[in-house]
């Protein structure tokens, strides 16, 4: 997605750099290791009301929320000498070399995940696997006709990879005229897209927002409508909000992020509008105020400022390099069907540990390296 997982680095020489908000960094990174354990823990539940990382994929609905608030900050004033061209290309270099390795390491792991789940791996020859992986880099999405796992994503190698195909299209929207916005414009569109995704959240047949991954209206529906919102009423706050200065912010906000992400399903099968109500709110009132008391807060030593700039720093290769751990994750469970969740716990955990090695190193090994080198071809 990103200046979602990281205020934009690459200043050119005509643009000077601003300080960025390190503790917005650490909750990207909370939110990001949430989103593992979630995707863990997602194929030991029954369905979608026992999942004891309940609310998880909400992550991605706060990480669109961050990346309106920091692009506005980032850019909103830079515009008499940014062109859009320039714009994408800085969005580009920020994001693309993760989509790469992400939807590659997807193709390699791809025939070793065959299993009962996805019975019908063995038999997609690799010309095709090649196919959707080019297509892939490109984050255009697959028809269900190219389906090649079985699960009716857009982008079947690494599935995360549909929030990035949403997070450039609130990119291009900006840069392209929504951005000149002003603020009383910006306030009546946000209340209406907030209309929208209460509307979504309230009646939606799972009682939830999730969706956007599969190419199909009802998918592209939830996709457009989960982002609309949380964007744009990001950079909103970037134009409005003034933080003020709090103490033991990133404690608090993080621990208020962890709550609302692992909060048990609210209301039941009963009252599915229950838990659409709880979502909406998350959203609408406590992400916003979660960005706030990260924009205002104050690290207090060199102990918090480590580890948030290294949640910051993992954030983004971390979401965009974890699934491709996960998919052996869901096979081993699928394989080994009636597993409880205490027997599954020390594969989840080595997983876990797995995952984060991979961001590091995919982190310090390509995505630092191959970023540093584009921003040289660009100057």
């Amino acid at each position: 997605m990103w200046l979602l997982f990281k205020s934009d680095k690459m200043n050119y020489n005509k643009f000077s750099t601003k300080p960025h908000y390190q503790i917005l960094d650490g909750l990207r990174g909370v939110a990001a290791v949430i989103v593992v354990l979630f995707h863990l823990t997602e194929p030991l539940a029954t369905n979608n009301l026992d999942n004891i990382v309940n609310h998880g994929y909400l992550a991605v609905d706060f990480f669109f929320l961050l990346s309106g608030f920091v692009i506005g900050y980032a850019y909103d004033d830079r515009w008499t000498k940014l062109t859009f061209g320039g714009f994408m290309k800085r969005r580009l270099v920020r994001l693309q070399p993760l989509v790469i390795l992400g939807m590659t390491l997807g193709a390699i792991g791809f025939y070793f995940t065959d299993s009962t789940i996805w019975p019908l791996i063995h038999t997609i020859p690799v010309w095709q696997v090649l196919i959707v992986m080019l297509i892939g880099y490109t984050l255009i999405p697959i028809p269900l006709s190219m389906d090649i796992r079985g699960w009716e994503e857009m982008h079947p190698l690494n599935s995360v990879g549909w929030s990035l195909f949403f997070e450039y299209i609130v990119n291009i929207l900006y840069a392209l005229g929504l951005r000149k916005l002003s603020k009383k414009a910006l306030t009546v569109f946000v209340i209406l897209t907030g209309a929208l995704l209460v509307h979504l959240a309230l009646t939606s047949e799972s009682g939830d927002v999730t969706g956007g991954w599969t190419l199909n209206f009802q998918h592209m529906r939830v996709g457009i409508t989960r982002v609309l919102f949380p964007f744009f009423a990001g950079l909103l706050m970037s134009r409005v909000v003034r933080p003020a200065k709090i103490k033991n912010a990133f404690l608090w906000s993080s621990l208020l992020l962890t709550a609302v992400l692992i909060m048990p399903r609210i209301g039941g099968a009963e009252h599915l509008w229950m838990n659409g109500l709880y979502e909406s709110f998350c959203i609408i009132i406590v992400f916003p105020i979660i960005i706030y008391l990260g924009a205002g807060g104050i690290l207090h030593n060199k102990a918090e400022q480590k580890i948030s700039k290294f949640l910051g720093d993992l954030s983004y290769p971390l979401y965009m390099t974890h699934y491709v751990l996960v998919y052996f994750h869901v096979a081993w469970v699928s394989n080994n069907e009636g597993i409880t969740i205490l027997q599954a716990l020390p594969v989840a955990m080595l997983t876990l540990v797995g995952t984060i090695i991979l961001a590091y190193v995919s982190l310090k090994f390509f995505d630092e390296p191959i970023r540093k080198w584009l921003r040289k071809k660009l100057k």
